[in-house]
């Protein structure tokens, strides 16, 4: 910032008072501006970081999002995020792998007791997974606003 160039005078009552262009008022104000405008945002970030940590269900983990990123849909990110194979899982649901593949890309309508049952195998909250291939939900959605199946 450059150096302002303000003169100083004190009232008869002993208050200083600072003359300045105006430029440089109005340099002063759109800085003050900024700041609570940045202080105000700051305030938000903080607040929602801090939701966020409050929510367990509200934050997928970074290295789910990175697949989602890549085009995986949020069921298969997450499996994958586990290090399991759609055999390993669907062994473990006492199904076909095939359904397991149809469930992930929105070709098979999902019971809320598989849903409960793929979020214990993944171990995370079953609301991650829910709208993505619960009944109700977008079945198969990749949470992109992706079509659901019909």
């Amino acid at each position: 910032m450059k150096t302002l160039k303000a003169q100083f005078i004190t009232t008869p009552n002993g208050e200083e008072l600072a003359i300045l262009p105006r430029a440089d008022y109005e340099a002063l104000v759109a800085a003050a501006s900024e700041s609570e405008e940045e202080t105000a945002d700051a305030a938000m970030y903080d607040a929602c970081k801090a939701a966020l940590a409050n929510d367990p269900n509200g934050l997928l983990p970074a290295e789910v999002s990175a697949f989602l990123l890549r085009g995986e849909r949020l069921a298969t990110a997450i499996r994958k995020w586990r290090a399991l194979t759609q055999q390993d899982v669907a062994a473990k649901l006492g199904m076909a792998q095939g359904t397991l593949s149809d469930i992930e890309n929105g070709r098979h309508r999902t019971a809320v007791a598989t849903v409960r049952a793929l979020a214990k195998i993944y171990d995370i909250p079953a609301e991650w997974l829910m709208e993505a291939i619960g009944p109700g939900g977008r079945f198969g959605s990749d949470g992109g606003g992706g079509e659901a199946a019909r």
